[in-house]
C-alpha cells in the first residue's frame, strides 16, 4: 500500500474513531497573544503561524474531542493562580460560545459520545497544576462543578503537598494532604493527572487512587530519559488501575538529542529576558535565531510511534493515548507540526501493523473509557463519604 492509501486510511479511521487529545494549551496562548480577544485570533480561520490550533485544523486532523488546558504558570501562587485559572476557564466558555457549529461543552463520557454522534468536537477542560486550587479542597470542588474534568497534581514546580518532576522534592512523592487531594477528586470524579508529576508522585498516587489516571501529555521514560516521562514500572501498573498514559509530540521529551539542544535554547531565551516557555513572536525569533547558530534535531512521527509502540508493549494496548501538547511548546515533530497533522501518525502506526481496533482505542475508546468509569467510581464515593474539609 502507497503512503498516500495509507493517509486515506488514517483519514477514514479518524473520521469514525477521532482522536480525544489530552491536551491542548490554547487558552494560554490567546491570554498571552490577544489577551482573549477572539476576534483578533478567529479560530474559524486558518491561524498558521500564530496559533497550533484552529477549527479547520482540528477538522482536518481528526479531533473529535479535546481537553483544553486552563494551564497557568507555576510562578503564580495563591489567589493570583486561582484568579488566572478562573480566567483560563472563561476562555473556553467564550471559545464554546462563539463557535457552536464546531464545539460543544462536554462534562462526561456520554457527552463525548454524544458529541461525536452530532459531528462535534467535545471541549472538556483540564487544570494544569494542584496550585490552581491554593491548597483548598473546596477550590478543587468548585473548579470541578465549572466543568474541570482532570486535575494535573503539579506544574515545572513542586508544590505544598506533591513533588514535581522538574523541581527538588521536598515531600517524597504526595504528603498526607497531597493523598487526600487524590482521595476527594476520586470521590467528585475528577481525573487525577500524573503528567509533570515526579516518579515517585506517580507511584504514591497510583497506591491511592481508586479511579482510573491519566498523563495527559508524557511518553516513555525508556525512550527518552527526560524526567517529564513514564518509567516502565508505573507503565505497567495502569492495566490494574485502568489509567491511560497519553503520548505527547514535545521533542524534548521523545527525541534524546533534542533535550540538550532544548536546554541550550531555553537559557538563550533567559539571557534576553524571557520565560523559557515563552513562544510569543518576539521569542520565537529569538529561537529562530538561535537555530541558525545551532541547528535544531528534529522530531518526527516516526519518533512519536516508537513511544507509543513501547507504551503498548509495557502498558497493553488498552492503556494508551494521544496528549499533543499544541500551543503549549515552542516546536513540534516533522509531520505533526499542528493539531491537522494527527492522520500522518496514524498512518505511521497502520504501516507498522497496528489494527484499525487498535487505532480506535488509542485515538477514542481508552479515554472515553477512563472517564466513564472515574465517573462510576465517583458515583460509589460519593454514595458512601461526603465532601473533605481537610486542610495542609
Amino acid at each position: 500500500m502507497s503512503a498516500a492509501q495509507r493517509l486515506s486510511e488514517a483519514r477514514e479511521l479518524l473520521a469514525e474513531h477521532p482522536v480525544v487529545d489530552g491536551h491542548n494549551d490554547l487558552p494560554w496562548a490567546l491570554r498571552e497573544q490577544v489577551r482573549y480577544d477572539l476576534a483578533r485570533r478567529d479560530i474559524a480561520d486558518d491561524q498558521s503561524g500564530r496559533l497550533h490550533t484552529d477549527i479547520p485544523r482540528l477538522r482536518a486532523g481528526g479531533v473529535g474531542a479535546q481537553f483544553w488546558s486552563v494551564y497557568v504558570r507555576s510562578d503564580y501562587a495563591g489567589d493570583t493562580a486561582v484568579s488566572a485559572t478562573l480566567e483560563q476557564i472563561d476562555a473556553v466558555a467564550q471559545l464554546i460560545d462563539r463557535y457552536p457549529a464546531d464545539l460543544v461543552r462536554a462534562l462526561t463520557a456520554d457527552d463525548m459520545e454524544a458529541a461525536r454522534a452530532d459531528g462535534k468536537i467535545a471541549s472538556l477542560m483540564g487544570a494544569e497544576g494542584g496550585h490552581s486550587i491554593n491548597n483548598s479542597l473546596a477550590t478543587l470542588r468548585a473548579l470541578h462543578r465549572l466543568g474541570v474534568r482532570y486535575m494535573t497534581l503539579t506544574h515545572n514546580d513542586t508544590i505544598d503537598w506533591a513533588d514535581s518532576a522538574t523541581d527538588e522534592p521536598r515531600h517524597g512523592g504526595l504528603s498526607d494532604f497531597g493523598r487526600e487531594v487524590v482521595r476527594e477528586m476520586n470521590r467528585i470524579g475528577m481525573l487525577v493527572d500524573l503528567s509533570h508529576v515526579a516518579a515517585t508522585t506517580m507511584r504514591d498516587a497510583l497506591d491511592v487512587s481508586a479511579a482510573p489516571v491519566i498523563f495527559s501529555h508524557s511518553s516513555a521514560l525508556a525512550m527518552c530519559d527526560h524526567p517529564r516521562n513514564i518509567p516502565d514500572d508505573v507503565l505497567e501498573r495502569l492495566p490494574a488501575n485502568g489509567g491511560v498514559a497519553m503520548a505527547t509530540f514535545v521533542p524534548k521529551f521523545i527525541l534524546p538529542a533534542a533535550v540538550e539542544w532544548t536546554l541550550a535554547a531555553d537559557e538563550n531565551l533567559r539571557a534576553h529576558g524571557f520565560h523559557h516557555l515563552d513562544t510569543s513572536p518576539e521569542a520565537m525569533a529569538l529561537h529562530r535565531a538561535f537555530e541558525e547558530r545551532r541547528p535544531r534535531p528534529v522530531a518526527t512521527a516516526a519518533t512519536v510511534a516508537d513511544h507509543l509502540d513501547h507504551m503498548r508493549e509495557v502498558a497493553g494496548v488498552d492503556h494508551i493515548g494521544i496528549g499533543g501538547d499544541y500551543d503549549g511548546t515552542a516546536f513540534t515533530p516533522a509531520g505533526l507540526d499542528d493539531v491537522a497533522g494527527y492522520p500522518n501518525l496514524i498512518a505511521e502506526l497502520l504501516t507498522r501493523g497496528w489494527s484499525r481496533a487498535d487505532l480506535a482505542k488509542l485515538t477514542w475508546s481508552n479515554a472515553v473509557r477512563a472517564l466513564r468509569d472515574a465517573e462510576a467510581v465517583a458515583r460509589g464515593l460519593s454514595a458512601s463519604r461526603g465532601p473533605s474539609n481537610a486542610v495542609l
